[in-house]
């Protein structure tokens, strides 16, 4: 797969969080220099109503065998008013620089609303999830007699025995009924789990910004899945980090002539040699009003504009720059 983004805006008309500060090891923590202020929570469910849940499935070690493992994978799910609500929200979605599998698309665009949840999974479990989230939907009582379900992707098959198809439905179901608000667990979690980015470790983040507006103050929330990058092209805050790590703790398999090499030898494939493309998913949301209008209006910004928020379209618009 080529470099695949992927976003999707939700526009949630909800109270505020919970006031419950997560215990987690960021860039801000670290003293690392980062733009904007962030919420409570510095995470996507800042967004009033916003809960995420994970399942994770780590198994085995050693040589990849189809149908044993190693299992390195997961499903994460996103619900934009939380499990308790039946209601839609404005939604729409983008995708940039190649394509990736995304079900649902068709639908959300044309009805511009979202219903139910967002599912992010390994690439060949796409159906697997939809299918679960089909069945969540209709146990759980959504209007509706049939539903279109979104699920998004990233390839884990260099770490994961993606071809055993291992992500099954209750799992799916699990991270439905596991989602809450409050701090989010990232990093190596959910579907995040088999994930590389910029030749590391990849998986789950997180972040939020709150954003001051003729409006008032909004919060915009954004979750990603990310499995992409060339080392060199990896900026920590405007440093060129990775291009001062190019040659260092580059994944086992692969020429590391500069320092010790990351992981085991159950990784050393071709995949974790190309280190020059890949894939992100993008979740936004934000309780900021917004208006939807066709995509097909302009296929080069996202589907909606801000009513009367010039600054958070302002920033929400330098994420696609």
């Amino acid at each position: 797969m080529k470099a695949l983004f992927c976003t999707l805006m939700l526009s949630i008309l909800m109270t505020a969080t919970t006031d419950v500060r997560a215990e987690r090891s960021q860039a801000r923590t670290l003293g690392i220099p980062m733009d904007g202020r962030p919420g409570l929570l510095n995470a996507i469910t800042d967004v009033a109503g916003v809960e995420v849940g994970h399942v994770t499935l780590i198994e085995g070690e050693g040589p990849m065998e189809r149908g044993k493992g190693p299992v390195r994978t997961g499903v994460t799910a996103i619900l934009p008013r939380g499990r308790l609500s039946t209601a839609p929200v404005y939604a729409a979605w983008e995708a940039s620089n190649a394509a990736g599998e995304m079900t649902g698309t068709v639908w959300l665009e044309e009805r511009g609303f979202l219903d139910g949840p967002i599912m992010i999974t390994n690439t060949h479990s796409v159906g697997t999830v939809r299918d679960a989230a089909v069945e969540w939907n209709v146990v759980h009582r959504w209007p509706g007699d049939w539903f279109t379900p979104l699920v998004a992707e990233t390839y884990d098959g260099a770490l994961n025995d993606i071809n055993g198809f291992h992500v099954r439905r209750e799992h799916a179901l699990e991270a439905l009924e596991n989602a809450h608000g409050g701090p989010v667990a990232e990093g190596n979690v959910g579907g995040g789990t088999g994930m590389i980015c910029f030749r590391f470790k990849g998986g789950i983040g997180t972040a939020s910004r709150v954003v001051s507006t003729k409006a008032g103050n909004f919060t915009l929330g954004v979750l990603v899945q990310c499995n992409y990058g060339m080392r060199d092209r990896l900026r920590i805050a405007g440093a060129p980090v990775g291009w001062e790590l190019r040659d260092k703790y580059l994944p086992c398999g692969a020429t590391s002539p500069a320092g010790p090499c990351l992981g085991t030898p159950q990784a050393s494939n071709a995949e974790l040699h190309r280190g020059r493309d890949g894939s992100i998913i993008v979740v936004l949301a934000t309780a900021r009003p917004c208006c939807h209008i066709s995509s097909s209006a302009s296929p080069s910004v996202p589907a909606w504009r801000w009513a009367g928020s010039e600054a958070l379209e302002k920033r929400v618009r330098a994420i696609f720059s």
